[in-house]
C-alpha cells in the first residue's frame, strides 16, 4: 500500500458520476484543492488541503464501502504526494495519466458549453435560466460545431464560473437528454452584436435583433469552439431534476418562470389539510396533485383524517403544487397546502405507491405538461375519449359534479377532445378529482384544467 499522501486515487468512477458527486464524498474530512476526472480509466484524482484530512477519509472508508448513484467506488493513497495540472497532450506516469484542473486555481469567468443528446432546442433564455442561478450573466452566445451545440457563457465574476461548472457539469438540463460538457474558455472577452434567441448581451439590452437572413454566430467563435473537441457520451440522468424541470417550465413559458415560483425549493413532500375526510381518497389527491408533476406515494394520516401527504417526484414539482393549490376549494373545504418537514414519506401499508404509476403525467412530453400547469380553473379539458362519444355522452358523465354552462367536442390531430366549463372551479376541480383516468365508452380519459376563459365556436 502506498505511504499516506494528501492525494487519494478513486477507481470505478463511471460516466453517470460526477466531480460534484467525488467532492460531497470528500469534503465532509476536509478541503479539497484539485480534482482530476480520468474519464477514460473511470478514476479520478482527489487532492486534500493536508494529509491528515486524506487519512481520516481513507480510514472514514475503509470501515464503511463509499457508493455513489449506486455504483461501489474504491479509494486508496496515491503514489504522488502532490497534483501537478497537465495540459491535454500529458503522457502518462502509471496510474495517474491526467486531464485536470485545479480547483484552487483562478480560471476564466468565461465558459465553453457543449450539450450532448439535445433532445428538445436550447436557446438563450433556457441558458440563462441554468446558469444564473450561481451569479451574474453577462453574455451568451450559441452556436453549432462538429462537436455538437455549444454555448459560451460570459459571468461577471470567476467564482461564478466556477461555481456553475462544478455544480452543473455532467448534469442534464431536461431529464435523460441535453447534457452539459463545460469547460473553461481561453478567451477574455464576447463580443454580441445582436439580443436574440442565439445571442445575448444581458448588460446592453438596447442591442438590435439580428436582420433577416444574416447570421448571427459570431466571427471567429466557430473556431474557439472547434478547439474543445468533446467526446460525446450517451446523456444520462444524473439526479438533477429540479434544473430539468426548471428549465422545462422556464422554455415552456417563454424563458421566465411564471410569478411565484422560484424553481429553488428542494423539499419534496407537501402537508395537505382541510381535506373532507368523508370524499377525499389517495387516488383522488393523485388525480389533483398529478397536475404538477409526477407522483411518488400519498399518506392519508390516520390520527388526523384530514390531513395528507403528498411526496412528488422532486422539489420543483413540489412548489408547483404549494403555488397553484393552496386555497383550492374541494369538496366544501378550502384546501391549506405547505412544504412537509419530511423529506420523503416512508413505504407502508398505509401508503400508496404511485411511481410507477403509467398515469404520472410527466414521463413524456414535460415541457408541454409544464405549460399547462395553473390553478383550478371553471374549465377543464378533456382528451383520449373515444371517436364515437357524443357531447351528450361527456355531459352525463360529468354531471353529477354540478352545473354544466357549456361544453365543445373537437377533433385534433384525429383525436376526439372536449372543453367542459362548469359553474364554478369547485366544481370543475371535483369533477377532474373523480372522474380523471374514469372510463367513458371504453376508453380511460384524461382530463386537465384549461386556462381558457369561455368556449368559442373555434376553440380548441
Amino acid at each position: 500500500m502506498a505511504e499516506p499522501s494528501k492525494v487519494i486515487h478513486v477507481r470505478n468512477v463511471g460516466h453517470e458520476i460526477s466531480e460534484n458527486d467525488l467532492l460531497q464524498l470528500f469534503q465532509p474530512f476536509g478541503v479539497i484543492t484539485k480534482l482530476v476526472m480520468l474519464r477514460a480509466k473511470n478514476q479520478a484524482l482527489l487532492q486534500m488541503q493536508d494529509i491528515p484530512s486524506a487519512i481520516n477519509a481513507l480510514q472514514f472508508y475503509t470501515n464503511v464501502q463509499p457508493t455513489i448513484r449506486g455504483r461501489n467506488v474504491y479509494v486508496q493513497f496515491s503514489s504522488h504526494q502532490e497534483l501537478t495540472t497537465m495540459d491535454q497532450n500529458a503522457q502518462g506516469r502509471g496510474d495517474e495519466a491526467v486531464i485536470g484542473h485545479t480547483l484552487d486555481a483562478q480560471p476564466n469567468r468565461i465558459l465553453l458549453v457543449t450539450i450532448h443528446h439535445m433532445l428538445y432546442p436550447i436557446t438563450v433564455e433556457v441558458l440563462h435560466q441554468v446558469f444564473s442561478p450561481h451569479g451574474f450573466v453577462e453574455k451568451i452566445v450559441t452556436f453549432q460545431k462538429s462537436a455538437g451545440f455549444q454555448a459560451l457563457i460570459q459571468y461577471q465574476l470567476r467564482q461564478s464560473a466556477v461555481s456553475a461548472r462544478t455544480s452543473l457539469q455532467g448534469r442534464n438540463i431536461y431529464d435523460g437528454c441535453c447534457q452539459l460538457d463545460i469547460q473553461f474558455s481561453n478567451l477574455d472577452e464576447l463580443q454580441v452584436h445582436y439580443n436574440n434567441d442565439r445571442s445575448r448581451d444581458f448588460t446592453n439590452p438596447n442591442l438590435p435583433t439580428e436582420q433577416k437572413g444574416r447570421s448571427s454566430q459570431p466571427t471567429g467563435y466557430g473556431d474557439v469552439g472547434g478547439m474543445y473537441a468533446l467526446e460525446a457520451h450517451e446523456a444520462r440522468a444524473v439526479g438533477f431534476p429540479q434544473m430539468a424541470n426548471a428549465a422545462a417550465i422556464a422554455a415552456a413559458f417563454g424563458g421566465g418562470l411564471p410569478p411565484g415560483i422560484s424553481g429553488t425549493n428542494d423539499r419534496c413532500t407537501v402537508l395537505v389539510s382541510n381535506l373532507n375526510p368523508d370524499r377525499i381518497d389517495e387516488d383522488k389527491l393523485f388525480n389533483l396533485f398529478s397536475l404538477y408533476g409526477n407522483i411518488v406515494r400519498i399518506k392519508l394520516l390516520r390520527n388526523k383524517p384530514d390531513h395528507a401527504l403528498v411526496q412528488m417526484g422532486d422539489g420543483f414539482q413540489a412548489e408547483l403544487a404549494v403555488h397553484f393549490l393552496k386555497g383550492a376549494m374541494l369538496f366544501g373545504k378550502r384546501l391549506e397546502v405547505n412544504f412537509s418537514k419530511h423529506p420523503n414519506i416512508t413505504q407502508g401499508a398505509d401508503t400508496h405507491e404511485y411511481v410507477n404509476s403509467n398515469l404520472n403525467r410527466f414521463n413524456r412530453n414535460a415541457a408541454k405538461n409544464y405549460r399547462y400547469c395553473c390553478s383550478p380553473t371553471k374549465m377543464i379539458h378533456l382528451s383520449t375519449l373515444p371517436q364515437d362519444v357524443s357531447e351528450e355522452e361527456i355531459v352525463n358523465h360529468l354531471a353529477e359534479h354540478g352545473t354544466i354552462v357549456n361544453t365543445k367536442l373537437f377533433e385534433m390531430n384525429g383525436k376526439k377532445q372536449a372543453l367542459v366549463m362548469f359553474e364554478t372551479e369547485e366544481q370543475a376541480t371535483e369533477a377532474l378529482v373523480s372522474k380523471h383516468a374514469s372510463s367513458l365508452g371504453g376508453s380511460i380519459i384524461r382530463i386537465s384544467f384549461s386556462q381558457l376563459q369561455t368556449i368559442r365556436e373555434n376553440s380548441q
